[in-house]
């Protein structure tokens, strides 16, 4: 197995550097003075802080790839994807546990996932979906502490020999078209009732 390194994802991996959203960021928010939670918490919070300093919301939501807003629960695109596509549904609230969320942002939280399901079958027309939880760092979770759900899409024969002989993934698409992709199914799609 041959090993592609990258460094810059060393501070995402070890959560030593939480303080600022790192990927897409404008200069509006370099200003920015961050918090201490983790990179769904502040990814919010940087969005928010944006719009107060005069940034339009979809401009500061694009910078983080974020996708859709709920009540309780939002849509993001996975910085660090293992397919084009990759997203993640995730509470506001910070919990590690599914069981720890109240049930109204549950269902949410399922209600979205459902909505996304559809969204990637019209944007991308995958052959399968990869739709799950992982629930602690021994399950794979990289932010074990606050809860998320991701939704990938799948294609037969979806490897290629860089990834079964270099074991490298290559992606071809850049996040910033995924997300525009992404949000024009959304806008296309009709969300289910309450």
């Amino acid at each position: 197995m041959e090993y592609l390194y990258t460094p810059w994802r060393y501070q995402y991996v070890t959560g030593s550097d939480r303080t600022r959203p790192k990927l897409g960021v404008p200069e509006a928010l370099s200003a920015w003075p961050g918090e201490t939670h983790c990179v769904f918490c502040n990814m919010i919070a940087a969005v928010e802080y944006a719009v107060e300093n005069g940034m339009a919301r979809t401009e500061a939501e694009a910078s983080v790839y974020l996708l859709e807003r709920g009540k309780s629960c939002f849509a993001v695109l996975n910085a660090f994807p293992y397919n084009s596509g990759h997203l993640m549904v995730v509470p506001y609230r910070h919990e590690p546990s599914l069981a720890g969320l109240p049930l109204e942002e549950a269902e949410e939280m399922l209600r979205m996932t459902r909505r996304v399901e559809r969204v990637l079958q019209v944007a991308y027309q995958p052959h399968g979906q990869n739709l799950g939880l992982n629930l602690g760092k021994a399950a794979g979770a990289g932010v074990a502490e606050h809860l998320h759900l991701h939704a990938v899409p799948r294609w037969l024969g979806d490897t290629n020999s860089m990834t079964v002989l270099a074991g490298t993934r290559i992606l071809p698409e850049s996040l910033e078209q995924s997300w525009r992709r992404i949000r024009e199914a959304m806008a296309a799609d009709t969300p289910e009732p309450r």
